[in-house]
């Protein structure tokens, strides 16, 4: 991967550290009393690789606590020729050959860690601030990341790891505190959230819907799915239960995440569920794409 798939603890201080530089300026900010509205966006480089901390984080994982993702060994034997092609399986082979999986997802840890500082001092430093009573904070994250699991590292697939991301609002005053929503909801979502939320005029012909419902009533009733795209014409479809997944060359997966939250059965070469991915496949931004080959499986 260009020389960056790489993990290390650093001899260095926090404040060495090209996020810490950013959240320092960051809390400047969050300190000083705006004559106009502010909107500061801080982004936090870590987790991404390479997986670079200061060696105190490391330290906080010691390799023998280091528990491995939930991995099912062959899991890519019923995926479509399409979804293996997107595996880093060469990295996976190597990684286990070498007996690096927990060192790397040390690193991960480590960093992940790290950003969880980072994260702890602009709270502090905005609850400790003048813009307390008065800011909304959303912390999301771009991606997930795989550790191995289907033979498979990074990002760059449509599969649940790859595309759950960490979602938190915090409203002053205007938010269900403390609870935690179940509906799916999509990145693209945020900014009509944001625009709403600020009482600022609406705006239309925009993909995303506002999650402010959502976030006065978790439970409420909320029809509509998530759709990702990755590559050209390559896209999932998450429901609360179902994920389903079809490739520009027709190559399907279906996941029942009641019964198989980390997407291990394929389901979706079965005709009872020829149904469920005709009402799911609606949702598809492109329908016109390729024939399934058949499968001697």
């Amino acid at each position: 991967y260009g020389g960056h798939f790489d993990w290390a603890p650093l001899p260095i201080a926090n404040s060495e550290m090209a996020d810490a530089k950013v959240v320092k300026w960051a809390k400047t900010q969050l300190a000083t009393e705006h004559e106009k509205p502010l909107f500061l966006s801080v982004g936090i480089y870590r987790p991404q690789v390479p997986w670079y901390a200061p060696q105190k984080y490391f330290d906080r994982f010691p390799l023998d606590s280091i528990q491995l993702p939930k991995y099912l060994d062959q899991d890519v034997v019923d995926l479509p020729e399409a979804a293996q092609k997107l595996t880093k399986s060469q990295w996976h082979d190597w990684i286990v050959a070498n007996k690096q999986w927990k060192k790397a997802v040390q690193g991960y840890l480590a960093s992940l860690s790290f950003a969880d500082d980072m994260i702890g001092e602009l709270l502090t430093a905005l609850n400790d601030g003048p813009l307390a009573e008065n800011t909304t904070v959303i912390l999301w994250g771009d991606h997930g990341w795989h550790l191995g699991e289907k033979e498979h590292w990074r990002k760059h697939a449509l599969w649940e790891v790859s595309t759950r991301t960490p979602l938190m609002f915090l409203v002053p005053g205007g938010a269900a505190k403390g609870q935690l929503c179940q509906r799916p909801v999509s990145l693209i979502d945020i900014y009509p959230t944001l625009v709403e939320l600020c009482g600022l005029p609406q705006r239309h012909g925009m993909d995303g819907q506002s999650l402010k419902p959502l976030l006065e009533d978790p439970d409420r009733e909320w029809e509509r799915p998530v759709v990702t795209t990755f590559g050209f014409r390559n896209h999932a479809i998450r429901t609360e239960r179902w994920r389903y997944i079809q490739y520009r060359d027709g190559g399907q997966e279906l996941y029942d995440h009641e019964a198989d939250p980390n997407e291990w059965s394929n389901l979706a070469s079965l005709p009872r569920y020829s149904s469920l991915k005709s009402k799911l496949a609606k949702w598809l931004p492109v329908t016109n794409v390729k024939p399934a080959k058949k499968s001697s499986r």
